[in-house]
């Protein structure tokens, strides 16, 4: 095992020495969502004294960056005679720079100031999702953005020249839940961000069909655990309406429907709000796909796999890529690799495992589709 734990500050140079003395890592990078990780050290004020905040810290594995980005909670310190003695030991919190991302809005004229803003809305039409993607990231955080609102070191990387057209609309929406809905819209793709050259990347990427490479089984020895679970569909028929116009008669109608799944289930339709008043560009359309994609998949899977020799996170699969999971009943799912998480101990060693399966497989599938879909509701409240 190979790991450096190192501190930089918000420019991205290393601030003292290596953090060698550390007890314990964990670190959890997720497919299109922010990464999550702590380190435990002993508080030697050579030690606190770099946990400050604005700070970042770099998890090295075998001479790659593992993980980067910014503390959350710098210091989280804890003392007690019987049970830590000496210094004590501090917990520290961090991040990657997705999560500074997530702190910002869409808003509908990005060129200008809030108190210009109208009921506009943000418009990027028949492009590549890659383009939109980009786009959302670069007027709203990145250098195309106000000054006020640019994340400092924040550029595009390279574009990758991936993605379906497609149109998307947005008004005051979560930055990255846009994102995540182009990337889905779009075929799929990954984006995520980096660090070169004193500054903080952000791009998108293809993931790649791992589904005959890389393969999890409790014969191979790298399938720990697996929930699966198949049900009716809660959604075959997504009837999508535009929003209300002066004309009633003029206000358009799109319905979006699983065929294959209503036949061998039954039908069920729901109501969705599109998000345009027509589907000129698509939107109502693309709208009317998601929610059926959503409902009409009976499959729910979370499994958890483990590194082995022959297959290892990172060098043989990546954050996005589909991989096949054979279940104990002989059964073969395929699935997306949703996240990646490393734990390690100087004593013990690393213990890498995955997360492979539905976006909803790292909590309870029914709350997480409730708030994604309360977030979606109050975003076209705000559109209108």
């Amino acid at each position: 095992m190979a790991i450096r734990i190192l501190i930089t500050d918000r420019n991205l140079n290393i601030v003292g020495d290596p953090l060698d003395q550390w007890t314990n890592l964990d670190v959890t990078t997720r497919f299109n969502e922010p990464a999550s990780g702590s380190v435990t050290l002993p508080a030697w004020s050579g030690i606190v004294d770099q946990l400050q905040p604005g700070r970042r810290l770099v998890v090295v594995r075998d001479g790659q960056v593992w993980a980067e980005g910014p503390l959350e909670v710098p210091q989280d310190y804890a003392w007690g005679m019987e049970t830590e003695g000496g210094p004590g030991r501090v917990t520290v919190n961090f991040t990657d720079d997705l999560a500074i991302i997530a702190g910002y809005l869409t808003w509908p004229i990005p060129a200008v100031a809030w108190s210009a803003q109208t009921n506009a809305k943000r418009n990027l039409v028949a492009t590549s999702a890659e383009t939109i993607i980009r786009t959302l990231v670069n007027e709203n955080c990145g250098p195309g953005a106000q000054v006020a609102r640019r994340i400092p070191n924040l550029v595009l990387d390279t574009a990758a020249g991936i993605g379906s057209t497609i149109s998307a609309t947005t008004r005051l929406e979560p930055l990255l839940e846009a994102c995540r809905r182009v990337a889905v819209w779009g075929g799929g793709l990954g984006f995520r961000t980096r660090v070169e050259g004193g500054q903080i990347l952000f791009g998108c990427y293809a993931t790649a069909d791992k589904t005959s490479t890389a393969r999890f089984s409790a014969g191979l020895g790298n399938l720990r655990s697996v929930q699966y679970k198949m049900s009716a569909p809660t959604v075959t028929h997504a009837l999508v309406q535009g929003p209300e116009v002066e004309a009633p008669a003029s206000r358009v109608f799109v319905e979006r429907s699983n065929p294959m799944s209503a036949a061998a289930w039954w039908r069920v339709e729901q109501l969705v709000d599109g998000p345009a008043e027509n589907d000129t560009n698509g939107e109502l359309t693309a709208a009317g796909n998601e929610a059926v994609s959503a409902g009409s998949a009976p499959v729910e899977l979370a499994t958890v796999t483990v590194d082995i020799e022959d297959l290892q996170a990172g060098r043989d699969f990546d954050l996005g890529d589909r991989v096949t999971i054979e279940l104990p009943t002989g059964l073969e799912v395929v699935d997306r690799v949703r996240a990646i998480h490393l734990q390690a101990t100087p004593d013990s060693g690393e213990y890498v495992t995955t997360l492979v399966g539905s976006p909803e497989a790292t909590s309870d599938p029914g709350m997480v589709r409730l708030v994604r879909e309360l977030g979606r509701r109050l975003g076209r409240i705000e559109a209108r």
